[in-house]
């Protein structure tokens, strides 16, 4: 996108829901693909970096979302931007329902075989209509990779959902984007088929409506602890990225 914002060490569309399905809209009605969705929140800033691969296959993604609140108040903060907080599970659901409403046909790859299974069946009753073309479990070797690839090619899949957990997924997509005929959009959608499955409880909708789903997931899950306690260094980052671009200062060849 042309007013990708850059946050720290990666960057953030400034989109909303609503917008969010229309750019996907128009992935799917393209000629291109696939065109890859991923999520920006503070613990990608500091894991993103470190690995090449990883980097450019994120830089060059078509539709960064949102994700997490904090990249939200940063953008406001530094930029004045207006946009809205896109969880990766309500996006990947407005998109089986797109799907569902125009016949596009859908393939989730990730989770547990269970997981898989169960939050397809769910998906359906759902969304009356949804065709999921194929779906596969996340737990195979690199070796059983052609034959993913065929399997999704061959269900005429617009649309892949990657559930593989991140880094995992965008390297995947990375190595593999080539190899996909069919595919116009492809999703990391992370444990988000847990989430639809029911083995891991989302937020209720109070926290939800008061942006502290990290928080309700930290008080659940505590060993989060590890993950979350980016948090304060991405605010403190932020704030001095904001002073540093207010501090008036002039060249030493205008002195």
């Amino acid at each position: 996108m042309n007013n990708r914002l850059p946050i720290l060490n990666i960057w953030v569309d400034p989109v909303n829901k609503e917008k969010a399905i229309n750019i996907v809209k128009n992935f799917l009605r393209s000629s291109g693909g696939p065109h890859a969705i991923f999520a920006s929140n503070p613990e990608k800033n500091y894991s993103v970096p470190k690995d090449p691969l990883l980097y450019e296959t994120y830089r060059n993604a078509d539709l960064l979302i949102p994700d997490g609140v904090a990249v939200v108040l940063a953008a406001k903060f530094l930029y004045g931007a207006t946009l809205a907080r896109v969880p990766g599970v309500e996006l990947m659901e407005d998109i089986c329902r797109l799907a569902a409403h125009e016949g596009y046909k859908v393939f989730f790859y990730g989770a547990k075989e269970s997981v898989n299974k169960s939050a397809a069946e769910k998906l359906q009753s759902r969304y009356p209509g949804l065709n999921i073309a194929g779906r596969s479990n996340g737990y195979l070797k690199e070796k059983d990779m052609p034959e993913l690839i065929k399997k999704i090619n061959a269900s005429n899949a617009e649309i892949l959902f990657l559930a593989l957990g991140s880094p995992a997924q965008e390297k995947w997509f990375a190595t593999h984007k080539e190899y996909l005929k069919k595919v116009k959009v492809c999703q990391g959608i992370g444990g988000t088929l847990d989430t639809i499955a029911g083995t891991v409880k989302r937020a209720p909708e109070f926290w939800q409506r008061l942006s502290a789903e990290w928080l309700y997931r930290l008080l659940s899950e505590p060993k989060r602890i590890q993950r979350q306690k980016v948090l304060p260094l991405f605010a403190i980052n932020v704030c001095l990225l904001k002073l540093k671009n207010c501090l008036p200062f002039k060249k030493k060849s205008d002195r």
